[in-house]
């Protein structure tokens, strides 16, 4: 169910930063851009910075999520995905990048390369218990529901 407009302040750390954009209307979630030109090898990890830092309201965090195009036709994604930025952080925003593939891929000053969601946040109290309730699943694990 729809919250309502919230609003994010985004600061640009340098004149050519891109702001964040959704490519069509109704989208959840905007693009974030590179703010370097780098060459990301095969394995490699590297934080891509974006130029921007954000004003999160609190009650919220942002999500930094893969580009699904990226991962399907270059292999390169997100690494901890989705990526947390908590509403008290005023810095730089990265999107911690990883290359699956085979040959390097280049990264390029303004080219798309993660998404922004904002989502709500639920205030929650964690309450230790000596005892949880039952469930159908109990304690199955990884695999457990058998597909």
């Amino acid at each position: 169910m729809p919250q309502g407009l919230i609003t994010v302040r985004v600061k640009k750390l340098s004149p050519d930063a891109k702001m964040p954009q959704a490519a069509r209307s109704g989208d959840v979630a905007y693009d974030l851009y590179s703010s370097v030109d780098y060459e990301l090898k095969p394995r490699e990890r590297y934080a891509v910075p974006t130029g921007i830092a954000l004003e999160i309201p609190e009650g919220y965090e942002g999500q930094v999520r893969p580009r699904s195009g990226l991962a399907l036709k270059e292999g390169v994604t997100v690494l901890n995905t989705p990526g947390t930025i908590d509403s008290g952080y005023r810095g730089e925003v990265k999107t911690i990048m990883i290359n699956l593939g085979e040959k390097p891929f280049k990264i390029t000053k303004g080219m798309r390369i993660s998404q922004l969601a904002i989502r709500p946040v639920p205030e929650v109290e964690l309450i230790e218990a000596d005892v949880l309730s039952d469930t159908e699943r109990g304690e199955g694990g990884f695999g457990s529901t058998g597909k």
